[in-house]
């Protein structure tokens, strides 16, 4: 029996999973990942199958009472629409490998679908409709290989069964037979909508969560270098069009290889995340924190001048200052931030950047916790 499916053939792994600010790991699914994947690619097969072969059963009894069939006739078309796609389920499940096992259910149902076109005579309607629904769902299904594999069962299938039927001919199609096509095309069509409009909200649903997760530092959940640069760089492009003031900071957590050494690693990366929120909370939404490398973080500050970026950067210093942390309550942390606003003799973003790092210099030279201005 002819039907379609829409497939989502797990790979070798997800997508891509930033793993810090200059590098991307892909998340490599396990084995019990990848089956459950490859089961629900046989369940949703599963499902339009049965639609599909309970519908298409409809004019071929029809085609099969014009003809006066027998009951044996009828059998195998009721074993066909009912009991196979049970079977082929039960199947596919059990195997272990359940999409190559699908797949060869669906070179069976091009096979089936090639025996119901003789046993119908060639009836014009259903012969078209099964053929062109058959190339269709294989080509979903598995691409032009299992089509090729599909139409060349179909067309064996389809020549044994007219050859010891004795070639019948009888491509007229009744007014009944007809009517009987409408609901497979009008029921499948609808729940094939159905089922693409799911996929396709899954789809830009992965793909939104693929778009953050290129741009954002895993650890820390801000955005990353990358990102960063990308949009300072659209930025300081902007100034240079219009004169529409931007600051960039560069903000250093304050001997933070001392707080690994003497807290550890773990108490590091929960200043790390208490700064990154602090930025966050820090700014507005137009404003973009990211952890720039290690311990040290960049904040672009949008329609920001010079003298607005400084009054931000302190405050930002002083709550850094205030921070508490109830599991080590000896612990303090201090910033060293470097401020540079975007200036006519910044030509491009390494400019800028350096700038705002020799800021920091200073800053770190003057004795730490305190603000710099380029």
């Amino acid at each position: 029996m002819p039907f379609f499916s829409i497939r989502q053939r797990p790979q070798a792994y997800d997508a891509p999973d930033t793993a810090g600010p200059d590098e991307a790991m892909p998340h490599y699914a396990t084995a019990d990942e990848l089956r459950a994947r490859d089961l629900q690619f046989v369940r949703r097969i599963h499902h339009m199958r049965m639609l599909g072969a309970a519908l298409c059963a409809l004019p071929i009894a029809s085609v099969l009472d014009e003809r006066g069939a027998g009951w044996p006739a009828y059998a195998l078309l009721l074993a066909n629409a009912v009991v196979w796609p049970q079977i082929a389920n039960l199947a596919c499940r059990r195997s272990r490998d359940p999409v190559t096992a699908q797949f060869r259910c669906l070179v069976l149902d091009s096979a089936a679908a090639g025996a119901w076109i003789a046993a119908m005579a060639v009836s014009a309607a259903p012969t078209a409709l099964f053929v062109t629904m058959a190339t269709a769902d294989k080509i979903a299904a598995g691409g032009w290989l299992l089509l090729r594999r599909s139409t060349v069962a179909l067309v064996l299938a389809f020549l044994a069964v007219w050859s010891l039927s004795g070639f019948p001919w009888q491509p007229e199609t009744s007014h009944r037979t007809l009517l009987l096509c409408g609901p497979f095309l009008f029921v499948y069509s609808v729940a094939l909508s159905l089922v693409t409009n799911r996929l396709g909200n899954r789809i830009r649903v992965q793909n939104r969560e693929l778009e953050r997760r290129s741009r954002t530092d895993p650890t820390m959940q801000v955005p990353n270098r990358p990102h960063f640069e990308a949009v300072a760089t659209l930025e300081l492009s902007r100034f240079q069009r219009s004169g529409r003031p931007a600051s960039l900071m560069l903000i250093d957590v304050d001997n933070f290889k001392a707080i690994n050494d003497r807290y550890g690693h773990g108490m590091g990366d929960v200043v790390l995340k208490r700064i990154a929120a602090l930025l966050c909370a820090s700014v507005r939404d137009v404003d973009l924190p990211a952890r720039y490398g290690g311990d040290e973080f960049g904040l672009l500050l949008v329609d920001t001048d010079l003298p607005r970026a400084l009054v931000v950067a302190e405050r930002i210093r002083r709550e850094a200052e205030r921070e508490v942390f109830e599991a080590e309550p000896g612990l303090t942390c201090t910033l060293s931030i470097g401020v540079a606003a975007a200036t006519a003799g910044d030509g491009t973003l390494e400019a800028w950047v350096r700038s705002a790092d020799a800021a920091l210099y200073r800053a770190k030279a003057a004795g730490r916790n305190r603000v710099a201005a380029a």
